[in-house]
């Protein structure tokens, strides 16, 4: 169990390829920030000054650390550079020693203000804090173990004078399996609420034990082939498996249902094996049909490049698959073996008191001209749902992270840091090509500062760096600070020498992060206030506007986009290009195997309608209370579409079994609703309750998805016990009231 950054990547994205080119010279998606806030004064006083050594010599502790990627004012990489007659003088400002007294702290304090390259990026400008930022090898990265250590590391630190928050992708995933045991105890709970409702309701053992072998066979099942094929299981996913192995339980009670019902017929000569025979026989149409629509719509999710989802979708698949054994066949055969099936467990009937009044309002609104008003109903709710959904964005719908709540202690660390520097999320661009030394040239370094320009005019972007940026500064220091000459050189031999003279008073390695050894290709990194969709979409249509309107950038090539954002705008677009064709196919696959089984264009067509209700319902509510559509809602999405025809086919299907008996239109709608509607109305009653539980999870995620699972069940079920009925009713297709010969 555990989660692998390198899978949210879409692997063919030219994003991606851009990152992966060059993310350990440029900045990779592994960054952990660490800001030190003076609770009073300013951090220049030696109280706060140690707290800065001590967390940057910490640092170098932590296991798979890049030692040569830690900027701290108490590090190697910031330094102070003097030029003069005499020659050139570089000295770091707080390595390895710190400063003595306070003229020394004074001269500290006036170098960082001298320097835009600290003074902003580093050091905030009101003073009261600092920046340490650190990078990782991500081959030997372990979030838990970074996770630990990185807190360890603050507590440390952290006490009445200063306050210490912590930022990053491997402090964002290791608060995910902070939470682990969390949500197992979630599951715990939701399985013991499961269980009792399950046996207070079917009032039999039976009824309560054989759902719960299903899931956990199926479940057995699923988890060993995943291991066999080397498959790991995603902490975020949790909420997947809670649906896959409801779809197990919800075909079970349906088995156990119909059952009962054989039992209770057969009168005198009361015979199990007979009885699991005939609901074998009788149910084994709209199983497997749902079964195969569940695996089908999943499938589709493997479109995506998404190494994550394509893995996801593998596990789901054969999850699901393993239902068709597990419940359609299997808790008939123990059924068969049951021995004493009228006695009861205890004498709470809740079928009279809850059960048959609410399926017999069922069935007087399809007996009467109530069933128009449900047609109504469902009218509305396709025009004004569908009209909202409209509006549901692609990627992070709100500032920080949607896998955590905004009180979270990340959530509100991020928010710290981005109200303090420029940006805790990053993302780079690269400019250049195959043109050796074209990272020198006047009118590419001139563009690039216009590019910076052009992008922090959008608000979410706090600041820009690029080698653009240092190479005024040099030119500067050589002339002994005179600020008339902070500008770029005049031509590629100046510039060259300005970049020779950076790295003469820096360390060897200090200029990689701005541009490559053969100075063909430079980065900019662009500072994020926050991760909204709507944030990085805009910045990745204003880099491509700018490209446009900017023929020299065809000289050197602007490549977009490595970083965090550039991997999370990689995600959203394949997203965005992938939703509409992912849904339009699990719907295509809907309809072709209801052609199949029941040889009816119609029956597709029929069937296409709780499923197209309980996905705009849901999408509108996503849209309402701002759940953006991610890497984490899309597997969800597509099981929601199977997931809402399952309750709709064994209600039709047990409509015209009774028909074809000889049974009137009516007749057979109402014996569907009482036995198959029961069924039906018990699972989604069980599955809900025991979501609701989802909705206490310190994971925002988590109780999101509970309450989307909590909405789908609630549309499909009301959609399966009202809608269906009274469209069949009014229709009469001839899939179902088919000639009786």
């Amino acid at each position: 169990m555990k989660t692998v950054f390198e899978d949210l990547q879409p692997t063919s994205h030219e994003y991606i390829k851009t990152h992966e080119q060059f993310k350990n010279t440029f900045g990779g998606t592994n960054i952990i920030s660490f800001m030190i806030v003076a609770k009073e004064g300013d951090i220049f006083n030696m109280n706060v000054l140690e707290k800065v050594q001590g967390i940057t010599q910490g640092l170098l502790k932590i296991d798979a650390i890049n030692e040569f990627q830690i900027y701290s004012i108490a590090g190697k990489k910031l330094k102070e550079v003097k030029a003069s007659t005499e020659g050139i003088e570089s000295k770091p400002y707080m390595w390895p020693n710190l400063p003595k007294n306070e003229q020394e702290i004074d001269d500290l304090k006036n170098a960082i203000l001298k320097n835009p390259l600290v003074y902003g990026p580093y050091v905030s400008k009101d003073l009261k804090a600092t920046l340490i930022t650190v990078d990782f090898f991500d081959d030997l990265l372990n979030y838990n173990l970074a996770y630990d250590q990185a807190y360890e590391l603050a507590k440390k630190y952290e006490d009445g004078s200063v306050e210490i928050s912590v930022v990053g992708n491997p402090i964002l995933y290791g608060w995910v399996n902070h939470y682990l045991p969390e949500t197992m105890n979630l599951v715990l709970m939701g399985l013991a609420i499961f269980l009792v409702l399950l046996f207070v309701i079917n009032r039999t053992w039976r009824g309560t034990l054989l759902p719960l072998i299903s899931g956990a066979v199926s479940a057995i099942w699923a988890l060993g082939v995943s291991d066999l094929l080397g498959i790991h299981f995603d902490p975020l996913v949790v909420v997947i498996a809670m649906l896959i192995t409801a779809r197990a339980v919800s075909h079970s009670v349906q088995m156990v249902t119909r059952f009962h019902e054989e039992i209770d017929a057969l009168g005198d000569n009361v015979c199990s094996r007979r009885a699991a025979c005939v609901t074998l026989r009788d149910l084994l149409r709209p199983g497997l049909l749902g079964i195969a629509t569940d695996a089908g719509c999943v499938a589709v999710v493997a479109i995506s490049p998404i190494p994550l989802l394509q893995k996801l979708v593998v596990l789901a698949v054969v999850w699901v698959s393993t239902v068709a054994v597990s419940s359609v066949i299997l808790t008939p055969v123990l059924l068969s073996w049951v021995k004493k099936p009228n006695a009861y467990a205890h004498g709470l009937n809740l079928d009279l008191a809850l059960i048959r009044p609410f399926l017999n309002l069922c069935v007087r609104v399809v007996e009467t001209r109530a069933r128009y008003a449900v047609l109504g109903i469902a009218t509305v709710l396709f025009v004004v749902c569908g009209y909202y959904s409209l509006g549901l964005k692609v990627g992070d719908a709100n500032p920080g992270s949607p896998i955590l709540w905004p009180d979270s202690e990340y959530n509100v660390d991020s928010a710290r840091i981005n109200e303090k520097f420029p940006g805790a999320d990053r993302m780079f661009v690269v400019v250049g090509g195959d043109r050796q030394n074209q990272a020198k040239e006047v009118e590419v370094l001139d563009t690039m500062l216009r590019f910076q320009a052009y992008m922090e005019a959008q608000h979410e972007i706090g600041g820009t760096l690029s080698i653009a940026d240092i190479l005024p500064e040099v030119n500067k220091t050589l002339r002994e600070g005179n600020t008339r000459y902070q500008e770029l050189g005049s031509n590629s031999l100046v510039n060259g020498e300005l970049m020779y003279m950076f790295e003469n008073a820096a360390e060897p390695g200090d200029l990689d992060r701005f541009v490559d050894t053969n100075r063909e290709n430079a980065s900019i990194t662009l500072f994020f206030t926050d991760r909204k969709g709507e944030t990085i979409q805009t910045a990745i249509a204003r880099i491509n506007q700018f490209i446009a309107e900017n023929p020299i950038v065809q000289q050197a090539k602007i490549h977009l986009a490595g970083g965090v954002i550039g991997v999370i705008a990689a995600v959203n677009e394949v997203i965005l290009s992938g939703q509409i064709q992912s849904i339009a196919l699990a719907l295509f696959i809907l309809v072709i195997m209801c052609i199949v089984v029941y040889r009816s264009s119609i029956a597709g067509m029929f069937f296409m309608v709780p499923v197209i209700l309980s996905n705009l319902v849901t999408f509108a509510f996503m849209s309402w209370q701002g759940i953006g559509m991610n890497i984490n809602t899309v597997p969800v999405a597509a099981l929601g579409i199977g997931l809402g025809v399952d309750y709709a086919l064994y209600i039709c299907d047990r409509i015209k079994s009774e028909y074809e008996k000889g049974n009137s239109y009516l007749d057979a709608i109402s014996v569907s609703l009482h036995c198959a509607g029961r069924g039906v109305l018990v699972t989604a009653l069980v599955l809900i309750a025991s979501v609701c539980v989802w909705f206490y999870s310190s994971l925002r995620f988590q109780a999101e998805m509970g309450l989307l699972i909590g909405i789908w069940l609630s549309v499909s079920a009301l959609s399966a016990l009202f809608l269906m009925p009274s469209l069949a009713y009014i229709f009469k297709p001839k899939f179902i009231f088919s000639e009786r010969n």
